[in-house]
């Protein structure tokens, strides 16, 4: 009966941290379906389009800066209370806000909050289970980013169909008309950015019911808290005093947790190791697909885009399950090889058909075809692996403040591909899938010499690897 109690804490617990990666999600793909009908109610030029899409991404970044502070410092529930708080912020204000100055503004709330929750709650989930079941518990919240995604799609697919489309522009202004009538119909992006609330309030409400995570308390030396939290989530107390120990066996080589301690030998080379892998996974098209995703299928000639996207969607959820299933046992490195190396073949397909797709007579079920293989390459490698090796990487002390680090470079290279994509689509459809190929090299070459395979490994074993190293 204690293993069994044991095991409904850790999975609460996991799902709720987890809840965080839904917002991601869903804040991160939302703005694909509202892109066309903002830019038409507001009259927005190509630059405040740009920005009205980047905005967030800023957010991001600056909510990624304070994160490790904020985590290391007040604990890594309230830094997920805080960004609850965030989301339900931006969402109830993207609603209702009056014109295009506040929405950005609001964009931007929502923005900090998913810089926050991408370096805290997969640093709780890390932090709350068991060496054997990490990398499936932490690729919960990778399923929980591709859920959001699948979330926003269905969200923009159902309101973007029922809305009144020839209204959408002419009630701009008519605030006589009820805020219902404008969510769902005349401005039907309020709807679809809305939406977010529900989500949001459901993080917020479940946070409370969490307890703090045992190595941030043992950290901060309130050992009789870890205990008692330890005894929740493990089905003895002999791991209970096991795990208390190999925690305790790391604090004397570790510092008191400032920033120059990134600096440390061995550690600044998984910091920086960190950084490259979070940066160059933006260069492999992940995030031009999803942001671009209904650009690319009109361009390439289909002839409902938007449902497409939807099977994107549908097609990055269904493999996260199969990378959260698979990741502890397959091992993080094994899948990068086999994903990253049909991620290269994918997009060389890809980039084929808008060079010479007509001469050879390929048609857009070939695109189609490889576009949901490269989706499914990218599902079950890049990203159900970065965020449980950038979780796990760290030590204790610094965990927060290194992955805050690592966070900054994904989110500058997430920012960095979102305003790059136009620009490179439009020099070279082809040529910009090629690029992305080519981007996968240093990726693998990386994974291959310097970052070590951790499944299976104590969070203290990662640790004294780096210091040897």
């Amino acid at each position: 009966m204690a293993g069994k109690n044991s095991r409904g804490h850790l999975i609460f617990m996991a799902v709720t941290a987890s809840i965080g990666g839904i917002l991601f999600g869903y804040d991160t793909a939302v703005i694909s379906g509202t892109t066309e009908i903002v830019r038409s109610q507001f009259a927005l030029g190509d630059i405040q389009e740009g920005w009205y899409v980047g905005c967030a991404l800023i957010g991001s970044i600056l909510g990624v800066l304070a994160s490790g502070m904020l985590s290391d410092g007040l604990g890594r529930k309230m830094t997920m209370l805080i960004s609850a708080v965030l989301f339900s912020v931006s969402a109830i204000g993207c609603s209702v806000c009056p014109d295009f100055g506040s929405l950005v503004a609001y964009r931007i709330v929502g923005g900090v909050g998913i810089g926050i929750v991408s370096v805290v709650s997969p640093i709780y989930i890390s932090e709350v289970s068991p060496a054997k079941v990490r990398g499936t518990l932490v690729s919960l919240y990778q399923l929980a980013i591709t859920a959001g995604f699948l979330l926003a799609y269905l969200t923009n697919w159902i309101i973007g169909s029922s809305a009144d489309a020839n209204a959408t522009a002419g009630l701009s202004h008519e605030y006589g008309a009820s805020l219902t009538y404008r969510m769902f119909n005349s401005e039907s992006w309020r709807g679809m950015l809305g939406s977010e609330t529900i989500p949001a309030l459901l993080f917020l409400v479940t946070i409370l019911f969490i307890p703090e995570s045992p190595k941030w308390l043992i950290v901060k030396g309130r050992t009789q808290e870890a205990a008692a939290v330890l005894r929740k989530i493990m089905p003895s107390e002999k791991e209970v005093r096991e795990e208390m120990n190999a925690a305790a066996s790391t604090q004397g080589t570790e510092s008191s947790g400032s920033w120059k301690d990134l600096l440390r030998p061995g550690i600044l080379t998984a910091v920086i190791a960190g950084c490259a892998i979070a940066m160059l996974g933006q260069f492999m098209g992940v995030n031009a697909v999803l942001y671009y995703g209904p650009k690319i299928f009109s361009e390439a000639g289909f002839s409902d885009p938007m449902f497409s996207t939807v099977l994107v969607g549908a097609v990055n959820m269904l493999t996260s399950i199969l990378a959260v299933l698979i990741i502890d046992k397959a091992g993080r490195k094994k899948l990068i090889y086999w994903g990253v190396s049909g991620m290269i073949i994918c997009l060389l397909c890809i980039g084929t058909y808008f060079a010479w797709g007509g001469k050879l007579g390929l048609g857009n079920g070939f695109m189609l075809t490889f576009f949901l293989a490269y989706v499914f390459c990218c599902a079950i490698s890049i990203s159900a692996v970065v965020f449980v090796l950038l979780s796990e990487m760290y030590p204790n002390s610094i965990r927060g403040r290194a992955m805050s680090v690592a966070g900054f470079s994904l989110w500058t290279g997430t920012y960095l591909i979102g305003q790059l994509t136009p620009v490179l689509l439009g020099w070279s459809q082809a040529g910009t899938f090629f690029l992305f190929a080519v981007m996968c090299v240093p990726y693998m070459l990386i994974m291959w010499k310097i970052i070590p395979e951790t499944a299976g490994k104590t969070l203290e074993d990662i640790e004294r690897y780096w210091n040897k190293h």
